[in-house]
């Protein structure tokens, strides 16, 4: 996958072990965006760290970063 801003550079990330390349600067938020995740039945680690539901608008992606989205699936 590939994501570019017409007004600035792009990065390279790993999510769930595929690269990608996405818009800098980009949140946690903003990635789910553009993947079209919903938030509310997710996790995400960032470089081995839970990043905290509160905390995806304002935790920025660098470069290299390593992204684990897991998702939620209820049932019984």
């Amino acid at each position: 996958m590939h994501f570019r801003a017409m007004t600035g550079g792009y990065m390279q990330i790993l999510v769930n072990g595929e690269k990608l390349d996405v818009d800098a600067p980009i949140s946690v938020a903003g990635l789910l965006a553009r993947l079209d995740i919903p938030t509310a039945k997710v996790a995400v680690e960032r470089n081995l760290a839970i990043v905290p539901k509160s905390g995806y608008e304002n935790t920025n992606l660098a470069p290299g970063d390593r992204i684990e989205i897991v998702h939620f699936i209820g049932g019984g």
